[in-house]
Order: structure tokens, then sequence, then C-alpha cells
């Protein structure tokens, strides 16, 4: 947490875990705090300069400017500059504190304890994801259900854990947000939705209760959520009720992405990505890819990958899938 990220050789070749775009900029962050970014489309890659050394998990931005990263270690870092160099907003460290802060004030004892327990831990736990509504609002997740929201661009933090129904402290995944709809996936079926903006949030009752790891708005009514063992569900009515997408692979899926007309592209653990074309699900062809980590959809049906082995730029492919 307090030594800057080293020079590697190959950055676009380092394990990556999110990737973003800001304006026309892509930037990729991943394992031991490597930050890369391409201006010429993903052609090449050059390392931004970043002061920490710990697994970055997401990366997202407001403009072309403005951006933010979550790390392991309670990590969150902010960029001004289009992704060049990274600042830390905050880590481990202070959000036991005013996790421990907001447990006294509410008076919850099971929620008093566990504070307490991360304050003894240490800096350990991981933030997953994070959405970023405006160059100063910012949600971030992570595990053990941890939840923040900082609306004056990382100065000052809130913590959202006790707006969730999540009494066990269960690992939070993935976050989404569509204009006022915020949801959140994560452990043991967990699946939570907020109708206004995050102030407040109610659980959704699903038919699965294995660990979700991604999902997607595709409409303010329409959520998609998939994870361990290729499950992936699907709802059309904000959470009432659900439906099982068959699956064309039992390898967990991991990252996803939201193509601008609805559609959806899932990256699995298999090096897999699968589309749905209207109910169904498709392994899309390609060649062999390593265990993927994220999946980025571009303009023109192209796909921007990312894997345990770096970067991988996919052309359109005209819809073939494999058999």
């Amino acid at each position: 947490m307090d030594r800057h990220a080293l020079t590697v050789q190959a950055p676009s070749r380092a394990v990556l875990l999110g990737v973003a775009l800001a304006g026309d900029r892509f930037v990729a962050v991943g394992e031991r705090g490597i930050a890369v970014i391409s201006d010429d489309g993903c052609r090449t890659w050059r390392q931004a300069q970043v002061p920490v050394s710990v697994s970055l998990t997401a990366v997202a931005f407001a403009d072309d400017r403005r951006g933010y990263a979550t790390g392991h270690g309670g990590i969150v870092l902010g960029t001004t500059d289009g992704g060049l160099t990274w600042t830390r907003l905050l880590d481990g460290r202070a959000i036991a504190v005013k996790m421990q802060d907001a447990a006294m004030r509410g008076g919850d004892a099971a929620q008093r304890q566990a504070a307490e327990r991360m304050v003894a831990d240490g800096p350990d736990k991981p933030l997953l994801d994070l959405v970023v509504s405006s160059s100063s609002e910012v949600f971030v997740v992570g595990a053990y259900g941890i939840a923040l929201t900082t609306a004056d661009g990382g100065k000052s933090w809130s913590v959202r854990s006790s707006l969730l129904d999540n009494p066990k402290g269960l690992h939070l995944y993935a976050v989404r947000r569509r204009g006022q709809v915020i949801a959140i996936a994560g452990e043991q079926g967990l699946l939570l939705r907020s109708d206004d903006g995050g102030l407040s949030f109610r659980k959704l009752s699903l038919p699965y209760q294995g660990s979700f790891f991604t999902l997607e708005l595709p409409s303010g009514s329409d959520i998609v959520t998939a994870g361990m063992r290729g499950n992936v569900w699907r709802s059309a009515d904000a959470g009432s009720t659900w439906q099982q997408l068959a699956s064309p692979s039992a390898a967990a899926i991991v990252a996803s992405g939201l193509r601008p007309d609805g559609s959806f592209v899932l990256a699995s653990q298999a090096g897999q990505l699968i589309s749905n074309t209207g109910a169904s699900l498709e392994v899309m062809k390609l060649p062999p890819l390593p265990p993927l980590t994220g999946v980025l959809p571009l303009p023109g049906k192209a796909l921007l990958a990312l894997s345990v082995e770096g970067a991988h730029l996919l052309p359109p492919l005209a819809g073939k899938t494999a058999s």
C-alpha cells in the first residue's frame, strides 16, 4: 500500500482485471498496482504512475480526465489526467476506522464487533468494484460487505454498509448504476437494488444461492446477473421474478459488458466470451484465449478482453458463434 508499482517490461501482458475508456484512451488496471494506457486503439500500451503495488480490481471514468480505481487493501485511487498518474484517496486503514465510527453511532452490537475485528485485522480487505456517477460521486463495494460513497471526489467518504440487507457481511463483487437504479451482486446469491440513487436498498429474492460475480442493467427494469458454474439469471420486472438463461458453459462467469443496444457479453474463467442473441446464450467463435478477467464492448461489435495474460483486442465477428 505504501510502495509504488514497479515498472514492468511488458505491461500489456500483465494480469489485468479492469478496463475503461477515458475519452478515446483505454485505461486498464491489474495485479501489483499496474495501470496501463493506450492512445492508439490498443496497438501499444504504456505504464502509468501508481503510488501502490497492491492489485487493482476495477476502474471507471466520469469523463476523459477524471477517473477512479479500486484495489486490495481497501485502496481507492483517483486520476485527473486521464489515467497517466494516480493518487491514493482511501485505504483499508481509514475504512476500518470509518466503519468502527459508523457502528458505534448505529448502536448495533454485531456491527460493532465486526468493525472491531476489521480494525484488528488491518487493511487486508479488497475493494472489488465501483460506479462513477459524476466527476465527484463514486460508490465502491468490496469484501465482507464493505460499501462506501464519496460526493466530493474522494476527500471524504461515508459508510453505506448498514443500508444493505447483508447481516452476514457477504462479499460484494459487482455494482452497476443506470439512472437512479443501483444494483449490487454478491456472495451466496446476494442481489441488492436501490431505486433512489443509493439512499436505500432492498434485497432481491432469487431461486439460486450461488455467488454472483457480475451483473448488468440493460434497462431500468431489466437485470442480468451471472456467476458460479455458468449460472445466468435475468429479470424483466426489476427483480420481482427471475428466469434462468440456459448457459453454454459450466465455467464461472467473472465479468460482463453491456453494448449500447442492450445486449451483453459475458466472460468466463475458461477463456470464453458468451453473447446473448435474443433469449439464448452462445459462446463466440474465437481463437483460444486464456482465463478471462474482463470484457469491454467497443463500437462496431469489437471487444477488448482482459485475461491473466493481458489485453486482447478482438475484431467484429459478424455474429458468428461456436456450435
